[in-house]
């Protein structure tokens, strides 16, 4: 084969076997990715009983692909979190995933070395064993049909937790790689570099991204839109490359921007089926690299990972739920359910091998470790209750009053106090501004200053003047940014005021803190200057700072209120998703926000056409009596019921938003989506088509068609022709004369018996 057909020669033997696999696993109810791992494995160079036509060709150019599909599934995961969603996922979610990652970290990192492995491998198993599977859960949680359990809300709020710390660990794992050493320093100041590039990312993008996609809305459609997204996916994975991140990152941090605009489940509508085109693509890369021999070889690690693993992740995740204030119940369905290792493991053992720093034989072990605890997860799931039912009564009395009185008192709203409220509004806004900051002085000092240096040495302008120009050009840029510091915000002017009125002590309190501001956007000025004349020995760099603190000051008096009109631009694009989601749905906005500490929430179900309760009134079910529930609107078609009424009824296809309790909308929905599969008691028969000549012989010569009984024998009469006249659908008066051609339907056994 040629070489430049190569690559369609290896993509269409991926996505065949991936194909044909998947249908396969499909047939067997087990998660697809595993098939596409067991395809990959198949057309591998592990696999020797095929002929090498249906083996991959050039592996270099699939690994290519492959880390293109890590984009892509980062991208899909980015598109689902939202940095919004991590602050609304609740304390649970957060104490959940802390423990959990901290603790599989130091279980993995002591593992790996009881098995012999460097510390730069044991760190690597400790991150991929922290991880949990967002994909193998969805999956286990709908199979199940637990999608309506309010403690899932608890695993998919420390999914995101994960999703996000799983970022941040590959960022310091690739730390740690490239100085082949754990170093502190080098550990924070790679922090302190991904925390600048997030905030900074996050802030630029909220503030252009929505309002560009809402003011070109009427103008782009499908295709355009999906086209901009992931042309901005990779312009930040080219941006995050640049600055020494991962792609993956990059890749992330778009998704989550979009995620935070009214199109973002539209795009990830739009991207899904390219995500799962790219995404097969990694996936059966991994089953590539499964090495049979490294499997039978390395058996005891298999093992022993794997209960680690189980046990581990089952522990501590309930644990953690269970610290958080939750009741043991809802802390062992959470913790059992998050008792695996999924995707992200596969994409950091990637790393760790691309880097050069982790020995081949751990990829395999680690896939064969997920695919059995993927295989786990749902028994696990389902063991859940049966085990809080046995344990429960086992515990002392003592202990179980400590764990239900906690529980409860986890539970109950404490209101923040006015100072703690001041102070975080504080310092989210000297952080924001901060960061806004030192990005206008890098952009001026690298990019911008350069270039005006160029023009101005072409003008014949002395050193120090081109110094001064930069450093006032660069200031009139932060100066927006310096009053956004130095100015208190007018969300924070009320809270401010009431300290003041308190007592006196406030008033002095507010002062310093409003000093050190002054302080701090006083550094900013200084820098810039320091920055453009660090290398000039005279007394202008202070008369130039003495100069535009004057000025800085003139527009403080003035109330110079850019920044002012840049936050309310940057809040509105921050809550237009949110915003266009209450007025969307008002009822489950309020309940998710004002009900969050309760068991009570909102759930969609679908009535079944097997549903006993099709075609009954809401008055003769008597949901509330019977099942605890309230409907609180019914979907049919374009139309909306809202709150209906003791004669509204139920029909198939209906889509019903119930409020009740986990356990009793889990009764309400295994009697609502009721699915009838039985084997039917007759066998289905064929319709055909056939005709006849009436003669004086037959039974309907001479009858009307209502007289010959065609539908009392299960026929029926289509037509008529006669001397070349044609008599489609007959009337019952219609007399049948000798000669007519007559076209009959039914099955063959019945027309004959007619006929």
């Amino acid at each position: 084969m040629h070489k430049d057909l190569n690559l369609v020669h290896d993509l269409a033997l991926i996505f065949i076997s991936a194909g044909i696999i998947t249908l396969i696993f499909r047939a067997l109810k087990q998660p697809l990715v595993l098939g596409y791992i067991v395809a990959g494995f198949i057309i591998g160079p592990y696999f020797k009983l095929l002929p090498e036509s249906f083996s991959i060709l050039d592996e270099s150019t699939v690994m290519v692909w492959s880390e293109i599909g890590v984009i892509f599934l980062l991208f899909a995961l980015g598109l689902e979190f939202s940095f919004k969603k991590l602050l609304k996922v609740g304390g649970s979610a957060v104490i959940t995933a802390v423990t959990e990652v901290l603790s599989m970290l130091c279980i993995g990192f002591v593992v790996g070395h009881l098995l012999g492995w460097s510390n730069l491998e044991s760190v690597f198993l400790g991150g991929m064993l922290a991880m949990s599977s967002t994909t193998i859960i969805i999956k286990a949680f709908n199979d199940l049909g637990l999608r309506n359990q309010k403690f899932t809300t608890i695993v998919f709020g420390t999914l995101v937790v994960e999703d996000i710390v799983a970022i941040l660990m590959m960022v310091m794992l690739s730390t740690i790689a490239v100085s082949q050493s754990v170093s502190g320093g080098e550990l924070i100041e790679g922090l302190l570099k991904l925390g600048f590039f997030l905030v900074l990312c996050f802030l630029v993008g909220i503030f252009v991204l929505p309002t560009f996609l809402k003011k070109f809305r009427t103008w782009m459609n499908e295709e355009t839109l999906l086209i901009i997204s992931i042309g901005l996916c990779f312009s930040l994975v080219v941006l995050a490359t640049h600055f020494g991140f991962s792609a993956a990152l990059g890749a992330f941090i778009m998704g989550s921007i979009l995620a935070e605009t009214i199109e973002g489940e539209h795009v990830e509508h739009l991207t899904k089926n390219i995500k799962d085109l790219f995404g097969a693509v990694f996936f059966v890369s991994v089953g590539m690299m499964v090495n049979p021999a490294s499997l039978v070889e390395y058996w005891f690690p298999i093992v022993v990972l794997t209960v680690v693993t189980i046990l581990g992740k089952a522990t501590f995740s309930s644990l953690g739920v269970l610290l958080s204030g939750q009741s043991l119940r809802v802390s062992l369905q959470s913790g059992f359910s998050l008792a695996q290792i999924g995707e992200f493991a596969f994409i950091i053992a990637s790393l760790g091998l691309s880097l050069g720093i982790m020995s081949n034989f751990i990829y395999p072990i680690i896939i064969a470790v997920s695919v059995i605890t993927t295989f786990t997860t749902p028994y696990f799931i389902r063991f859940a209750n049966p085990f809080y039912e046995w344990l429960n009564p086992r515990i002392p009395l003592r202990i179980r009053t400590f764990l239900d009185n906690y529980a409860l008192s986890g539970e109950i709203a404490k209101n923040e106090s006015e100072w703690k409220r001041f102070m975080k509004k504080y310092f989210s806004n000297i952080l924001i501004y901060s960061t806004l900051s030192i990005a206008i002085i890098l952009c001026f000092t690298y990019i911008v200053a350069p270039f005006v240096s160029t023009e101005l040495q072409k003008l014949q302008f002395s050193a120090l003047w081109i110094d001064g120009i930069n450093s006032a050009i660069t200031i009139v840029a932060l100066l927006p940014f310096l009053m956004g510091i130095i100015m208190i915000s007018r969300s924070n002017k009320q809270l401010s005021e009431s300290l003041a009125a308190v007592s006196p002590a406030n008033s002095r309190r507010l002062a310093l803190l409003s000093l050190l501001r002054l302080f701090l956007a006083m550094f900013f000025i200084t820098l810039v200057v320091f920055i453009h004349f660090r290398h000039t020995h005279s007394v202008f760099p202070v008369v130039f700072i003495l100069l535009t603190t004057a000025l800085f000051v003139v527009f403080a008096r003035k109330n110079f209120t850019v920044h002012w009109r840049i936050e309310d631009r940057f809040l509105e694009n921050l809550n237009q998703k949110e915003e266009y989601e209450r007025q969307k749905s008002p009822l489950r906005s309020s309940i998710s926000k004002q009900m969050a500490h309760s068991d009570v929430h909102l759930a969609e179900l679908t009535v079944s056409p097997d549903s006993p309760f099709v075609g009954k009134s809401l008055q003769e079910l008597d949901l509330r009596k019977n099942y605890n529930v309230n409907i609180a609107k019914i979907i049919r078609g374009h139309k909306m019921i809202y709150f209906p009424g003791a004669n509204d009824y139920l029909y198939p296809s209906d889509q019903l938003v119930a409020i009740g309790t986990d356990k009793h909308i889990s009764e309400f929905s295994k009697v609502m989506e009721m699915e009838v599969i039985e084997t039917p008691q007759t066998k289905e028969q064929d319709i055909e088509l056939k005709s006849f000549v009436v003669t004086p012989q037959s039974s309907v010569y001479g009858k009307t068609l209502a007289q010959s009984n065609v539908r009392a024998a299960g026929c029926l009469i289509i037509e008529v022709d006669r001397s070349g006249e044609s008599f489609i659908n007959p009337d019952l008066h219609f007399v049948f004369n000798e000669g007519d051609l007559v076209w009959i339907a039914g099955t063959k056994e019945r027309i004959e018996s007619f006929v």
